[in-house]
C-alpha cells in the first residue's frame, strides 16, 4: 500500500521533446500529485509555466528547481502554505519550446490587388520563408495555446500565414513602391514587411526572427504587357527601325514576280508612315515639342506613291538601290526592263 501511494507522487518533472513541431505540452497530471521538494528540470530552449486553479502561478526559465515554498512564492501564497508545509500538491505544468522555428513557408493562395505607380491596379502573387520563436510563454498560453494537452506549430502557422498575407497587402499597398522596383529588390521588400510584422507577432508572445521574399509574380496577361513595353523600349528610333525593316524586305520582294515594280511606291509609303509614327512617338515623350499631324505624313506618302508611277522616278529609285548594294545587278536589269516595257508599250 505504501509503495502504491509513493508511485502516485511525481518527483521529477521534465520534457524531452520527443517529437518536432510541438510548441506547448502539458505534463500529464491525471490522478497524480507533485511531491513537495520535487525536481523541475527546464532545459535550454524551454520554459515552464505553473497553473494553479486556472491562474498562472509562476514561469520558470532553463535550469533545475526544487519545488518548495522558496521556489514557488506565488503558488505558496495562493495555497496559503507556511514554510513548514511539506505535503504533496496538484498543479498543471506546461512546457514551452523556445527554439527558433526555421524554414516556415508563406505564400498568397490567391493574387492580391495593390495600387502600382506604373501600371495602376496590379494583381500579384508572392511567396517566401520566415522563422520565429516563442519568447513569452505566459502571453502565448493566455492568447493562443490555452489548456490543450499540446499545441503544435502547424496549428499556429495557419493563423500566422494569414497575418503575413494581410500585413503584406496593406504594407505594399501603402508603400507606393512600383512593382518593377519590388521585383528588382526583394530584400528591401522583405525588410519592409518584416518591420510591419514584428508588433503583430509580439502580441502573441512570439518574436519574428527572419522574413524573406523569394519570388513575386504577375498574372500572365500583365506579364505579356510588360514584355511588349520592354520590346518597344528596345526598338528605340522608330523611324530608323522602319527604314531597316524596309531594306530587309527588298530582297524578299525581288524574288516575287512584279515585286520590285511597285517597290518605289511601297518604300515611299513606308518611309512616310514611319516618319509620321516617329513624330507622334516623339510628341508623346516630349509634349513641348511640336508634332506634325499624322495626315501630313499620309498625304506625303500618297504624293510619293503617285510620283513613283513615273518611269523616270522608278528608274532613279532602282539605280539608287543598286548603288547602295540593296539589290543585285540582275534584279536591277530585270526591273529596268519591265519599266521600259510598260513605258514603250
Amino acid at each position: 500500500m505504501g509503495s502504491f501511494i509513493k508511485k502516485q507522487f511525481i518527483d521529477i518533472l521534465q520534457w524531452n521533446e520527443d517529437s518536432d513541431g510541438v510548441l506547448a505540452w502539458r505534463f500529464p497530471m491525471t490522478d497524480f500529485e507533485i511531491q513537495y521538494g520535487a525536481s523541475l528540470t527546464v532545459r535550454e530552449s524551454q520554459q515552464a509555466v505553473f497553473i494553479n486553479e486556472g491562474q498562472i502561478a509562476d514561469v520558470f526559465a532553463p535550469g533545475m528547481f526544487k519545488l518548495t515554498t522558496q521556489t514557488l512564492p506565488v503558488l505558496t501564497y495562493l495555497k496559503n502554505w507556511d514554510k513548514l508545509f511539506e505535503s504533496p500538491f496538484k498543479s498543471d505544468v506546461y512546457f514551452f519550446s523556445t527554439r527558433v522555428q526555421l524554414g516556415r513557408k508563406w505564400g498568397t493562395p490567391q493574387p492580391i490587388t495593390i495600387r502600382d505607380a506604373d501600371f495602376g491596379m496590379v494583381r500579384m502573387r508572392a511567396f517566401g520563408i520566415y522563422s520565429y520563436k516563442l519568447i513569452d510563454p505566459k502571453l502565448f498560453f493566455t492568447a493562443i495555446s490555452g489548456t490543450r494537452e499540446q499545441y503544435t506549430r502547424d496549428e499556429l502557422e495557419t493563423q500566422l500565414r494569414n497575418l503575413v498575407v494581410s500585413t503584406m497587402t496593406s504594407t505594399l499597398g501603402g508603400s507606393g513602391i512600383p512593382f518593377l522596383d519590388m521585383a528588382a529588390n526583394q530584400a528591401l521588400m522583405g525588410q519592409k514587411i518584416a518591420e510591419a510584422l514584428v508588433p503583430t507577432f509580439a502580441q502573441y508572445g512570439l518574436e519574428l526572427d527572419n522574413f524573406a521574399v523569394e519570388n513575386v509574380s504577375l498574372p500572365e496577361e500583365l506579364q505579356k504587357a510588360i514584355d511588349t513595353r520592354i520590346s518597344m523600349g528596345m526598338v528605340g528610333d522608330l523611324h530608323k527601325f522602319t527604314q531597316y525593316q524596309t531594306a530587309q524586305a527588298i530582297p524578299l520582294a525581288a524574288q516575287n514576280e512584279g515585286g520590285l515594280a511597285g517597290i518605289g511606291a511601297g518604300l515611299g509609303a513606308g518611309v512616310g508612315i514611319g516618319q509620321a509614327m516617329s513624330d507622334a512617338m516623339r510628341g508623346a515623350l516630349n509634349p513641348a515639342a511640336p508634332v506634325a499631324p499624322v495626315t501630313a505624313g499620309v498625304t506625303s506618302s500618297v504624293a510619293v506613291g503617285a510620283a513613283a508611277d513615273d518611269a523616270q522616278t522608278k528608274l532613279a529609285k532602282l539605280k539608287g538601290l543598286l548603288d547602295q548594294g540593296l539589290i543585285s545587278p540582275a534584279d536591277y536589269d530585270s526591273a529596268k526592263a519591265e519599266v521600259l516595257k510598260k513605258l514603250i508599250g
